[in-house]
């Protein structure tokens, strides 16, 4: 299914990319599953859910909310083509618009027709604490020894450099002095969970385009 940015539709086909629990894709599902005038519901339909690892939690979640699940294991390809090839076909079959990654720690090469079509939440305010190796509880830790006295979470398009891409939006959430990498991931991913719904909503309400190296949301 051909899909530009701006361009209205509704609702927002989607895949998930994950590699976990799925605490994102649930997130997802809870903010598509909400009644209209909520204020926060999500107009879109999760037609894949695309995990690395066959024990991913998150797998559980999507069948339980009747997704097509799909495993793909990198070490399964000799080529990142490959790799990427057994990603985006299944999303470009099933007429998925945007591929949304929610904890997906595999670095996969982003084809000419998804480029600004693939999402991504990083929990903290890029460019810091992110890149290779950057990811969970180590995100928070880094913030925390930087002396930081804001980190939050940045939504993105993916290109093929780790953390890196148009920004679309950041939430900031403030450091505490007495924080922990466990308290700052959990005020940190209630900003996720507020930031990456509005993000794939601007998209769907086709109101994000990329300009250069940057993102312009139209009123």
């Amino acid at each position: 299914m051909s899909f530009t940015l701006g361009q209205v539709v509704s609702p927002l086909r989607l895949a998930v990319l994950i590699s976990g629990g799925g605490t994102t894709l649930k997130n997802l599902i809870q903010k598509i599953g909400m009644p209209d005038g909520s204020g926060q519901r999500l107009d879109a339909k999760i037609e894949l859910v695309i995990s690395s690892l066959a024990k991913a939690g998150g797998l559980e979640i999507a069948r339980a909310a009747g997704i097509p699940t799909l495993v793909v294991p990198q070490n399964k390809f000799a080529t990142p083509a490959e790799f990427s090839e057994a990603v985006f076909g299944p999303c470009r079959q099933a007429g998925v618009q945007v591929v949304a990654m929610g904890g997906f720690l595999k670095h996969v090469l982003v084809p000419p027709d998804f480029i600004n079509r693939v999402t991504n939440i990083h929990p903290a305010l890029i460019p810091s604490c992110c890149g290779p190796g950057m990811y969970g509880l180590r995100v928070h830790e880094a913030v925390l020894q930087s002396g930081a006295r804001l980190s939050g979470c940045t939504v993105h398009f993916v290109d093929n450099q780790y953390d890196h891409g148009p920004i679309i939006l950041q939430r900031s959430v403030p450091v505490l002095e007495d924080d922990t990498s466990e308290t700052l991931a959990a005020r940190v991913f209630a900003a996720e969970c507020l930031a990456y719904p509005e993000a794939l909503r601007l998209i769907g309400k086709g109101r994000v385009r990329v300009v250069g190296e940057g993102v312009e949301i139209a009123d």
